[in-house]
This record gives structure tokens, sequence and C-alpha cells, in this order.
């Protein structure tokens, strides 16, 4: 599906600048729109279930906005909608965003010599037909000792307080104390790109 050609619409339901950057690096154009939902309410213990509830939710909020907007392109361009979540999981337990600059510390000192694993949903929903589907990918990261300057620095700057888990691979301070990554560089950014383009396309032609 080349995006100049689709007669489609996508929207990306995320804040998140990571996927939005990966979503134009596939080549597609797309509208974005935020779920504001309250993630804190949804619980479960086990990650993929988590992350696959949290984006349905996200996706979820957003028909619900769309059906009651004035924006009348979605009944002429039918539109596909993408939503996602992701978490951390370090030692068998589950990490978001953390709540302070006290727990995004103690998160990345975890890491330092450790690993940790991420996991990232898409949920896909075509709005002209109803479809839906929603699934995950998981990826591994080994880590090199991580200095406490490395540590401040990031606290200091902020991003990371913004991400699950406090981590993001591809940032600078962090790079070079990337040991071993099994998996891909976007699922850990929150947008794995193979899984998109798949259930992209599974939309598409539902």
């Amino acid at each position: 599906m080349e995006p100049a050609e689709s007669p489609f619409r996508i929207i990306l339901g995320s804040s998140s600048i990571a996927r939005r950057k990966i979503l134009a690096e596939m080549g597609y154009e797309f509208a974005l729109m935020s779920a504001d939902i309250d993630e804190k309410s949804i619980r479960t213990e086990k990650p993929e279930e988590l992350v696959m509830a949290l984006a349905k939710a996200k996706a979820d909020a957003i028909v619900s906005k769309l059906q009651t907007s004035d924006d009348q392109k979605k009944d002429v361009i039918p539109s596909i909608l993408i939503a996602s979540d992701t978490v951390v999981v370090y030692d068998g337990t589950i990490r978001e965003k953390p709540s302070s600059e006290e727990e995004a510390r103690q998160f990345i000192k975890d890491y330092s010599g450790k690993h940790a694993a991420t996991l990232s949903s898409v949920f896909v929903t075509n709005l002209k037909t109803g479809f839906t589907k929603v699934d995950c990918d998981k990826a591994e990261i080994y880590f090199h000792e991580i200095p406490d300057d490395v540590v401040e620095k990031l606290i200091e700057e902020g991003l990371v307080l913004r991400v699950a888990g406090a981590l993001i691979i591809e940032h600078p301070l962090v790079a070079p104390y990337v040991k071993n990554l099994m998996g891909t560089s976007d699922s850990v950014m929150g947008l794995p790109k193979a899984l998109t383009e798949k259930l992209l396309k599974e939309a598409v032609n539902s």
C-alpha cells in the first residue's frame, strides 16, 4: 500500500514523538489524535495483555471522539486508526512511565549491567468496516554498566520521565551502553514497523 495512492486516511492515536517519527519513516502521511485515557485504571498482571488492553482503550476513546466530532472527511475517505502502547518488563515487573525523578533514576540504575524487555502493542481499526485487530511485539535489551553521571544527565534533561520504564535506547547518552538488542529498535521505541505494516494491510483489505 503506497500512501500517496491510498484512498485511506491514517490517524495515529498517539502523542509520542518516537511513534510519529517511525510512522513517517515508513512513508505514511497521517493525522494525529491523542486518547487522553486514565491508563492506571486498566490493570492486568500479564504485560502482553496490558499493552493490548491499553491500546484498545486508546482506540475506543479516539473512535468515540471521532463519532462526536464535525469531521466530515471521515465519511468521504475511509480512515485507518493506529493505537499503541509500550511497557518495559524488568525482573518480572511491569514498568510504565516513571512517577518521579527518583523512580526514573532507580529504573535506569537497575538496567546497568543487566537486561530488560519491552512489549509494544499495535491496535488497528478500519473506521469504515469496523474491522479491528491487535497484536504485540517483544524486544530484549542487554546493557553495559551505565555510569552514574550519565544517569544524572538523563534525569536532568527530563525526556526519560515521559517514556515507559524511563528507557530510551536511541538516546545519544544511552546508545553507547546498549550491549545487545534482541528485536528491533522501532519496537523498543513504541511502534514495531513490521507488525504495524502487517496489521495496516489487513485493515485496508478488511
